[in-house]
């Protein structure tokens, strides 16, 4: 609704039974329990959800937490809502019921079921796959009934041969799940399963190479031993699928936000970062540095970071004439995060090559840290820039050492 429940009564009273015996407000998606008291739907789950076992109206026990649609009264608040829309009163949409666990049930049978004939199983999975993108309730629905565990058997059916359409649809699904720690155990116990999501990064379809992307990093940020996650950075071929994921030439955002996560978690590992620069990681970088969310540009700038840390990677983004002249850009434009990745990528780069020094200067860079030292950003981002200034010290220009004080920068240590 458009207006808060006490200026709406003010000019149009709201009948006492479309209202939450919980919240007090408007219904939008009244459900029965089992003492035969209706409820919004939110008001009842969150009071279930915080311990509670009886009924808030009558006290008495809840029996069945079952939560019964109320349509009747759902379609009477919507016509009550539609008759005095000239008060402001916005017609309330009809809810997406969660899925029934029922059949939810029936649809993992027949999915996972080897003596069923494919096309009922394929039809099954994409059922299953339309209730899990409909809701994070239906998700929860799919999990409470062990539908990981059954979904990984069915993607890993097809690990000693050819993948098929059977697997891609299991491994659709499973890329809109996190997995516990467990099921990422699972699967990186075995290294054919992680290759098996490595051969299907060069699959021909996008989605299928972004959804086993989406798995490889799920694996990878949901273990714990660092020697696993090397271990599965180190798989052959790894970098140069998620490297081709985001070098994808049309837009394809999801395409791009995976591909992004999924190079940080490999690159976490140090002593596979190599691979990811023979993979072409430095020029997917800086070819899509500009296209990434506010998000997936802090993850891209901590990519970059990383890789500068190791010679081949410093070597490989100074050779590149746009990443310094983009890493300036940066500073101060996107959030906190972003200007201390920038800024520590060109501590590497400053440190490593004159000419990044010079290019730096060229964009601008003694501005834009003069200006970072004197903002509200964090300690370790000033603590940065006066680094960086005392990298540059024999390169600043006289003009800008003779202008310095327009800044008024006495906190600026000039060394």
């Amino acid at each position: 609704m458009p207006r808060s429940l006490q200026p709406l009564d003010d000019v149009v009273q709201i009948p006492y039974h479309f209202r939450c015996p919980i919240s007090l407000e408007l219904m939008r998606d009244p459900v029965t329990v089992s003492t035969g008291q209706t409820f919004d739907r939110s008001s009842i789950e969150s009071w279930v959800g915080t311990g509670n076992t009886t009924c808030p109206v009558t006290r008495a026990s809840l029996t069945d937490f079952t939560l019964i649609p109320n349509h009747t009264l759902r379609r009477l608040i919507q016509e009550w809502c539609v008759a005095n829309r000239s008060f402001g009163v916005e017609r309330i949409p009809t809810p997406k019921q969660p899925a029934d666990p029922i059949l939810v049930r029936t649809l993992l049978d027949q999915a996972s079921s080897t003596s069923a004939p494919s096309s009922l199983r394929i039809s099954a999975l994409r059922r299953l796959r339309g209730l899990a993108r409909d809701s994070e309730k239906n998700r929860a629905v799919i999990v409470a009934i062990n539908g990981r565990e059954i979904l990984l058997s069915i993607v890993f059916s097809g690990v000693d041969g050819d993948s098929s359409e059977l697997d891609h649809e299991s491994l659709a699904i499973l890329a809109m799940f996190s997995l516990t720690e467990e099921d990422c155990m699972f699967v990186a116990a075995d290294l054919n399963r992680i290759r098996y999501f490595v051969n299907l990064l060069f699959h021909s379809s996008i989605d299928v190479r972004v959804n086993s992307a989406a798995m490889i990093e799920t694996v990878v940020a949901g273990l714990r031993l660092p020697e696993l996650r090397a271990q599965i950075s180190g798989v052959e071929g790894v970098f140069d699928g998620i490297v081709g994921i985001l070098k994808y030439p049309l837009a394809y955002p999801r395409a791009l936000k995976i591909g992004i996560k999924s190079l940080f978690a490999l690159c976490l590992a140090k002593q596979h970062r190599h691979k990811a620069i023979a993979a072409g990681a430095v020029e997917a970088l800086v070819d899509r540095l500009v296209e990434f969310d506010k998000c997936d540009t802090e993850r891209a700038l901590a990519t970059v970071e990383l890789l500068c840390r190791i010679q081949s990677g410093c070597a490989a983004f100074v050779s590149h004439p746009m990443i310094v002249p983009l890493l300036v850009k940066i500073i101060l434009k996107i959030s906190d995060r972003a200007t201390e990745y920038a800024a520590g990528a060109l501590l590497s780069l400053f440190s490593a090559s004159e000419k990044a020094r010079r290019d730096a200067l060229a964009a601008g860079v003694f501005t834009q840290l003069l200006l970072l030292v004197q903002s509200d950003c964090t300690v370790r981002a000033k603590r940065k820039a006066q680094m960086l200034l005392k990298l540059l010290r024999d390169s600043w220009p006289q003009d800008s050492m003779e202008n310095s004080c327009d800044f008024h920068c006495c906190d600026v240590v000039l060394f």
